[in-house]
């Protein structure tokens, strides 16, 4: 792996270990050790489960599998009056159910658009509409915001504090943003219906935002709203964070909020954080919850090549555009390796799938069981992972796209300036240094072939007759979040909640973001973060409920939605009620 240096070069460095049979070995010895003292922990696990799978002619390597995909017993709250009980049952109303409907389909209904390069709110007109959603909140929600602070934060970010009456607990952080990303004009005709419409079809909520995501922030306020109405009190503080720049920059509004958080409660001071993220679906014939629990890294190289100009009619054996071309057929040439890093949770994904799917691929499930798996050279499970999809394939790889590349002014002129971005998506277990160390190694040869002058990552201006790297926006992978449930955790709780609402067959297993949300924000503030998105309506409702985010057609099923608020319901009461060590 490379570092980048104090002065921003990029510099070499030995890859990190990647090695899980010496944590396979002491997991064996552990569990043997624990089954001989009669020991008995609380959560369900699938190894206790089947105690006569430790019958000797068992494969201990398909053993140590099973403890690696341990499952939480279902979690209610047992602190309750009949109010409280009564709420789930108000949601699966039709009286409900309509209401709910308008809800969110009036949250669509407000084009709430961030986009690229806006100004700042009370300089650029185009976050008044905003407003318009602030105001539908306070309408909508009554109780919410007769009981709930609310700190506007940077004008349009929302920072709303139910008060617990315990100081002592660490607070609980919902988040989720109102942005929505632009429609190009071009496309409105070939919606099914309006972009900002809300439609209901009867099955589905229509319309940019529907799904992302303001089916998860309306989810929320009903929850709250549900919960304020059967006068529950809580022990626990909760705090509902809304950004709204979360599709442009987060800057503005979750990066506002978290320094607002950070400044009151300190650092490491929030038990759980939940924003949006992976679902739940349907994989390998069965039913699984995938809260995310890490983010990939990113980081965007700005390549810019410098050359004379001058009359098309005379022209240099290749231009800035010709030697920029080079270098991007080396880039998209130099793609990276596939590998499971120890801590990537897609392994436990692939664990769990073969413990419990009826269709998880044979191949997979037999190296997964092998005991010959080495991490020297080519990782063969992960290879054989990435077969299933190019997604699956990204959620082990660090990614090259070449998204935006800019030369030269009119056909006879020479151009004197080639502009490339380079957007990449950092693996678990890789780092942003080594992405810009390995684009400073293929344009050095490309430099050198030209007799152009390299100026990589030096924070000077590009100047004639040279190719310049620049890489002003970047963020290392995420720490991933743990998932231990041998005592009681905050991913105890998000796991025994999922598995209470939707039943025992669901299997919750670790997920992982390709993509970055605004918790990114927010790491010093709790280990315990999640991106998940909680609801689900069912098989054959796609993947996760949700339909063609940030493209034509994006919706939501209303089951999805019912089932969300419900999720919201029960895991702030788990939440309230859980003592952590």
């Amino acid at each position: 792996m490379g570092t980048i240096n104090e002065k921003g070069l990029p510099t070499t460095q030995t890859p990190p270990s990647r090695s899980r049979h010496s944590k396979v070995k002491t997991a064996t010895t552990v569990l043997l050790g624990l089954l001989s003292l009669g020991y008995v922990v609380t959560y369900r696990s699938t190894i206790t489960e089947s105690l006569p799978g430790f019958r000797k002619e068992t494969h201990p390597h398909d053993l140590i599998l099973k403890s690696q995909c341990q499952q939480v017993d279902p979690i209610l709250p047992q602190r309750t009056t009949p109010e409280l009980d009564q709420i789930l049952d108000t949601i699966s109303t039709p009286g409900y159910k309509n209401q709910s409907i308008e809800y969110l389909s009036n949250a669509v209904k407000i084009p709430t658009v961030s986009r690229d390069g806006m100004g700042k709110p009370g300089e650029d007109k185009r976050w008044e509409i905003f407003y318009e959603f602030h105001d539908y909140l306070e309408s909508t929600f009554p109780l919410v915001h007769g009981a709930l602070e609310l700190q506007k934060v940077n004008t349009h970010g929302l920072l709303y504090t139910w008060k617990g009456t315990d100081s002592s607990l660490k607070p609980t952080l919902l988040m989720a943003h109102y942005d929505v990303v632009p429609v190009p004009e071009a496309t409105i005709p070939t919606w099914t219906y309006p972009p900002f419409s809300g439609f209901f079809d009867g099955k589905q909520i229509w319309g940019r935002g529907s799904s992302d995501d303001k089916n998860q922030l309306v989810a929320i306020f009903e929850a709250v709203e549900l919960l304020l109405k059967a006068d529950f009190t809580p022990e626990r503080t909760v705090l509902i964070s809304l950004g709204f720049d979360e599709e442009s920059a987060g800057t503005g509004g979750a990066g506002s909020l978290s320094t607002v958080i950070l400044d009151k409660y300190g650092k490491d001071s929030i038990a759980i954080i939940v924003d949006e993220g992976s679902g739940i679906s349907d994989i390998w014939g069965h039913t699984f919850a995938s809260p995310g629990v890490a983010e990939k890294g990113s980081v965007n190289v700005l390549v810019t090549v410098r050359m004379p100009g001058g009359h098309s009619s005379v022209p240099p054996p290749h231009t800035s555009i010709g030697v920029m071309s080079e270098l991007v057929s080396l880039i998209e040439a130099s793609t990276y390796q596939t590998f499971l890093d120890d801590k990537n949770p897609y392994y436990s994904q692939l664990v769990c799938g073969a413990n419990h799917a009826p269709d998880f691929p044979k191949p997979l499930k037999k190296l997964l069981s092998s005991s010959k798996r080495s991490h020297c050279g080519r990782d063969v499970l992960a290879e054989e992972a990435a077969k299933e999809s190019l997604f699956t394939k990204y959620l082990m790889t660090t990614s090259i796209a070449v998204d935006v590349i800019v030369g030269g002014e009119k056909s006879n002129a020479l151009p004197e300036e080639s502009t490339l971005v380079v957007n990449h998506r950092v693996n678990i277990g890789d780092s942003v240094s080594h992405v810009t160390s390995k684009i400073a190694s293929l344009a050095e040869q490309v430099a050198t072939k030209h007799n152009l002058s390299l100026n990589a990552y030096t924070g000077k201006a590009p100047f004639q007759q040279s190719i310049t790297l620049a890489a002003p926006h970047f963020l290392e992978v995420a720490p991933v979040t743990p998932t231990s449930v041998d005592t009681l955790t905050p991913y105890s709780i998000l796991s025994g909640t999922t598995r209470a609402l939707y039943g025992e067959d669901i299997i919750v297993a670790p997920g992982l973001m390709t993509g970055n949300t605004d918790t990114r924000f927010f790491w010093d503030l709790t280990q315990h973060i999640f991106r998940f998105a909680p609801g689900y309506g069912g098989k054959g409702e796609g993947k996760g409920g949700v339909g063609k985010i940030h493209t034509v057609d994006e919706s939501v099923s209303v089951e999805n939605h019912f089932a969300a608020v419900k999720w919201f319901v029960l895991f702030i009461r788990n939440m309230d009620e859980a003592k952590f060590e």
